[in-house]
């Protein structure tokens, strides 16, 4: 097989695989053994959904009730390409007797369509609007596992890690930002043996190339004077300007950040402290590098005496804050990525990436919305954080809290930490 991507190749009888595949996958789930013809991709899918104690019999939850799901879907950045994905896909999807779905990139669908006798039977594994289908909780899947890896990805009947969705072939690729590169969501096609083929795959990433592209004619122009820097869940931030697109190195990222946070502007011993942890860093390092960034930023951009910048930068950090001051935890936790820079060891960087991590975690502990918690729980950032996980295990209905608690319990052995609060405790 040319493509690692793709489930099958042109010709391959699907049947022909299908009894081996449930074998492994059993083989798996019962002894953690892998076995052929397991492929890489679905392998280490698996182990993830191992390690999240995604238990091969459950469900995928529901987190967007009816009330939610309406305001929060026609707010998200992907409402306006709609009608591009539905021109696209819902007469393959109909005709096929398959399913269209659209997720955000916390993995809930927001959109599911297609010919109603699929939607029928979707419905029984909660393959629904408003299911949470992430890789860490549902398991292997197209858009779940297509988000967590950030590629297209094509999962063909027992390479789904749940037994309850072995009976589909799926394949979903990302939805990007054009203008931040941030992952937005991601769009799938769900049905039958007959979507196991690379034509399925190829059709999809099309489609996410063609949403991609109307959401940057629909992107409006910078505000004239105005930058976008995006730094956060990136170690190299995104400068835009004027048109330009420009992924600045990890140093060049550390100065903009510093800058943007002190529109005042900074002296040379002061910017030097900000940055460097390493105090034998001389000056004229520094200014080597504020060289370097200048010759890439413009001579406009970047003044001296005192260090600043010349332009309004519009930061993505800068608007998290700015929701979470406003009391809107939701739209901020929509707008973070990850932590700001999380390579970075610069002193102002770490400051403010703690801080700003810091806030957000309590502004959701203080919230104690169980979908808003498991959007943090579930992250790569969020997957250790015992106090986000104690918060979950108390707000979530009680059909899922055996399994909360028992992620509670390990983390906590892990961890050395003390037993959870006795609100925590199963009646």
């Amino acid at each position: 097989m040319t493509d690692p991507w793709v489930a099958l190749a042109t010709g391959t009888d699907p049947g022909r695989w299908l009894g081996r595949l449930r074998h492994a996958h059993e083989v798996f789930t019962t002894a953690g053994r892998l076995e052929h013809p397991v492929r890489p991709v679905v392998a280490e899918s698996w182990r993830r959904s191992a390690r999240a104690r995604v238990s091969p019999d459950g469900t995928a939850p529901v987190e967007l009730g009816t009330d939610d799901l309406g305001p929060y879907r026609d707010g998200h950045p992907l409402a306006p390409v709609m009608p591009v994905i539905r021109e696209l896909m819902c007469t393959y999807a109909t005709d096929g007797e398959h399913l269209l779905a659209v997720c955000d990139a916390h993995g809930r669908l927001l959109w599911v369509e297609g010919h109603p006798k699929a939607r029928r039977a979707a419905s029984r594994m909660n393959f629904v609007e408003g299911a949470r289908w992430a890789e860490s909780v549902a398991g292997t899947n197209a858009p779940g596992t297509a988000l967590a890896v950030g590629r297209p990805v094509q999962v063909f009947a027992a390479e789904h890690f749940r037994r309850t969705v072995q009976q589909w072939t799926c394949a979903a690729a990302p939805l990007h930002d054009p203008r931040t590169g941030r992952v937005l969501g991601a769009v799938d096609i769900t049905g039958g043996d007959r979507l196991a083929h690379p034509h399925s795959l190829a059709f999809v990433q099309a489609v996410a190339r063609a949403a991609e592209s109307q959401l940057a004619l629909l992107a409006p122009a910078p505000g004239d004077g105005t930058v976008q820097l995006t730094a956060l869940g990136r170690d190299e931030a995104l400068f835009v300007a004027g048109g330009r697109r420009v992924r600045l190195s990890r140093r060049h990222s550390e100065i903009l950040v510093t800058l943007a946070r002190h529109p005042e502007g900074l002296g040379g011993d002061e910017l030097l402290v900000e940055l460097y942890e390493d105090e034998s860093v001389t000056p004229v390092t520094l200014r080597a590098e504020l060289s370097r960034l200048r010759r890439i930023l413009g001579p406009d951009l970047l003044l001296s005496r005192p260090y600043r910048l010349s332009a309004v930068v519009d930061a993505d950090f800068d608007t998290v804050a700015r929701r979470l001051a406003s009391g809107a935890v939701a739209s901020a936790l929509g707008v973070y990525a990850g932590p700001l820079l999380p390579g970075s060891q610069s002193p102002s960087v770490v400051r403010l990436r703690h801080r700003l991590d810091e806030q957000l975690r309590a502004a959701l502990i203080a919230r104690g919305d169980p979908g808003l918690l498991a959007d943090w729980a579930h992250s790569p950032w969020g997957e250790d954080d015992l106090p986000v996980w104690r918060a979950l295990a108390a707000a979530a209905p009680g059909d899922r809290r055996p399994a909360l608690l028992a992620r509670v319990r390990a983390l906590e052995t892990e961890q050395g930490a003390a037993g959870p609060d006795p609100v925590l405790e199963l009646p």
